[in-house]
């Protein structure tokens, strides 16, 4: 054997499969079940997203990925979870884009949102579509900016929670539109959106999933997508910035993480599996269902993505005056 490859198996580290494994001798990652923690209520596009990369991960890496449902606190109960297990990679954290906008909004976390997870990469990107109840009225985003400035204040707009990207897309939207209106948090979507059906909330950004059979129903209207592009399920709605909101666009992502201090193969195994998963055609045509594109990155980019997005949504905190928890 050259010396070059002793020297190679001699450091633990192969390649099987495809995969980077650690050697029999450091011990196969995974060898046991592995935790995917979701801070949100099961059967959320969150949720569902984190079911699909289990099983595609359980079918790849042979070992049983096991999601378990911690919501509460914004998202922080099942973040915590995650920054505090050992760094070992089997525990892991699938979470929508209120993961960056928790700092902006609480004045002191059990965790820091840079130094206690290593990204895994963005998961996909899930369009909020701007929806209100046809007893409005209101047949486009102008018509609603219009309204809206002409009662300051006076017109209320539904989220999922505070710090859900469906606040924050609300946020960035008003703020960009330029008119104030009250913000009316719920304990999660169909609270929100039975409320604005029923007209006892004006409007507010929702998951496409969620409210396309309202759409169709005729229950609700789709006013705008809140995203850079408009929603593949929703084809004719046009995006805020197209309908006339310069700025207003919100990507409301989702995303994969382990514990900061993990190691860099295990890390690059997640990665890379992940990846696969998320390009298989069955992948992408569920995740279209659901009315969310994948969106995969390396880990080093997707790090270097939260960042970026931790200082956006401070700047949008403090632009749209949201108020610290």
């Amino acid at each position: 054997m050259k010396r070059g490859r002793r020297s190679f198996l001699a450091a633990g580290t192969i390649w099987t499969g495809g995969a980077l494994m650690r050697s029999a001798g450091a011990g196969a990652y995974p060898s046991r079940l592995v935790k995917i923690i979701v801070p949100i209520s099961a059967g959320s596009t969150t949720d569902v997203v984190a079911r699909q990369v289990a099983e595609g991960l359980r079918v790849a890496l042979g070992q049983t990925f096991l999601v378990d449902n911690r919501p509460g606190a914004g998202g922080t109960i099942g973040a915590t979870a995650v920054a505090k297990a050992p760094p070992d990679g089997y525990t892991l954290l699938v979470v929508s884009a209120s993961h960056t906008a928790n700092p902006a909004i609480y004045a002191s976390l059990p965790y820091d949102t840079l130094k206690d997870f290593k990204g895994i990469t963005r998961l996909a990107i899930a369009p909020l579509i701007l929806v209100t109840s046809p007893s409005k009225n209101i047949k486009s985003v102008a018509d609603l900016v219009a309204r809206a400035k002409a009662h300051p204040g006076e017109m209320t707009y539904g989220s999922g929670g505070v710090g859900s990207a469906a606040h924050m897309n609300a946020e960035q939207f008003r703020a960009m539109a330029g008119f104030e209106a009250l913000h009316v948090p719920y304990r999660g979507t169909p609270e929100m959106m039975a409320d604005i059906i029923a007209g006892r909330v004006d409007f507010g950004f929702i998951s496409t999933v969620s409210a396309i059979g309202s759409l169709n129903d005729g229950k609700l209207v789709a006013l705008a997508c809140g995203a850079e592009q408009r929603s593949s399920l929703l084809p004719n709605v046009p995006t805020t910035v197209e309908a006339g909101v310069p700025g207003s666009s919100y990507d409301s992502w989702l995303g994969m993480f382990t514990t900061g201090g993990t190691p860099k193969e295990v890390v690059k195994i997640l990665n890379s599996e992940t990846v696969k998963v998320l390009k298989q055609p069955e992948t992408m045509q569920k995740m279209a269902v659901l009315g969310a594109d994948v969106a995969p990155m390396t880990d080093s980019d997707f790090d270097a993505f939260i960042a970026k997005d931790l200082s956006k949504i401070a700047a949008l905190a403090k632009l749209a005056k949201i108020p610290v928890n």
